[in-house]
């Protein structure tokens, strides 16, 4: 019995060790979330706002004028998958990557080839198990991460389409939605949509009350338009960065709430099993005293 109640005893010991883990990682996350949060929501206003703007640009000009806004017979695909370098954040990767895995089989079953950018490791072991065809990849982003991090995987997509290799340009992310809601989502971004998304996820169509717009473009009206495309997409890829770290935190945050929950539960479940034990033993002991003393009286 003594071996027993010293096994409860480490079992407990080693419960109270992660639960402070735990606790710790959850307050840490929480203040993350806090920053994090608020760069994603300080940023929607212009995403939504450039969206907009390129989704009228889409369907008012020629689309000859940039290749960002040729539709193709898709062949090839380029994907960009973001998620997080860490885990212990729920099921935040996991949500995201079936999304991939997912249109990864359907445009396969199409005969469609797909090329893959990869932000964030657990993206990039993932695609590697699959055996997906990895162009570029950037890992280890950090807490707040800067455009120019972004930059060089995303060009490699550019220049992909640019050069006719590349049909079209997804992206895979999770929308913050709130403490308690993270919603894995996926969008094309290039050729220009002619509609744009709301940081909510709501997908609105353009109108332009007087018809389609004019524009006067200086110097030419095709390397205005390339550079505002590029501009565009590190914009938009930029907030959904953002929007996955916010996430990541928030997911962390409760899976970590939740871990600590569980771990007071399991210990007084084991202080209640040991607390029983002792007794036994100690009950168990004073009855082999009480016995001896008879039997020595007799």
């Amino acid at each position: 019995m003594a071996k027993g109640t010293k096994e409860l005893k480490r079992r407990i010991t080693g419960v109270k060790n992660i639960q402070q883990i735990t606790r710790a990682m959850e307050m840490v996350a929480t203040q993350k979330l806090k920053r994090l949060q608020m760069r994603a929501e300080a940023a929607r206003p212009f995403s939504e706002k450039i969206q907009q703007m390129v989704a009228r640009l889409a369907g008012s000009v020629r689309p000859e004028l940039s290749p960002l806004l040729q539709a193709r017979e898709v062949k090839v695909t380029a994907n960009l998958v973001i998620s997080s370098d860490k885990g212990l954040c729920g099921g935040l990767n996991t949500n995201v990557l079936r999304l991939v895995n997912q249109q990864h089989k359907e445009w396969k079953a199409k005969g469609i080839d797909v090329d893959y950018v990869v932000f964030g490791a657990k993206g990039l072991s993932f695609l590697q198990r699959l055996g997906a065809n990895i162009v570029s990849s950037a890992v280890q982003l950090g807490d707040r991460v800067h455009v120019d991090k972004l930059v060089g995987p995303m060009k490699v997509m550019i220049d992909k389409y640019m050069a006719g290799e590349v049909d079209e340009i997804h992206v895979f992310f999770t929308t913050f939605v709130n403490t308690m809601k993270q919603v894995s989502r996926q969008a094309r971004i290039v050729p220009i949509p002619d509609t744009y998304r709301t940081p909510t996820g709501e997908v609105r169509e353009v109108t332009v009350s007087d018809g389609a717009w004019d524009y006067l473009y200086e110097p030419d009206a095709r390397e205005l338009l390339d550079g505002m495309m590029r501009r565009y997409m590190e914009a938009i890829v930029f907030q959904m960065v953002n929007e996955n770290m916010a996430s990541e935190q928030s997911a962390r945050m409760v899976a970590m709430k939740a871990a600590s929950d569980n771990a007071g539960k399991i210990i007084n479940e084991l202080q209640l099993i040991y607390n029983k034990s002792r007794q036994a033993a100690i009950t168990k002991e004073l009855s082999e005293i009480v016995g001896g003393a008879a039997a020595i009286g007799a």
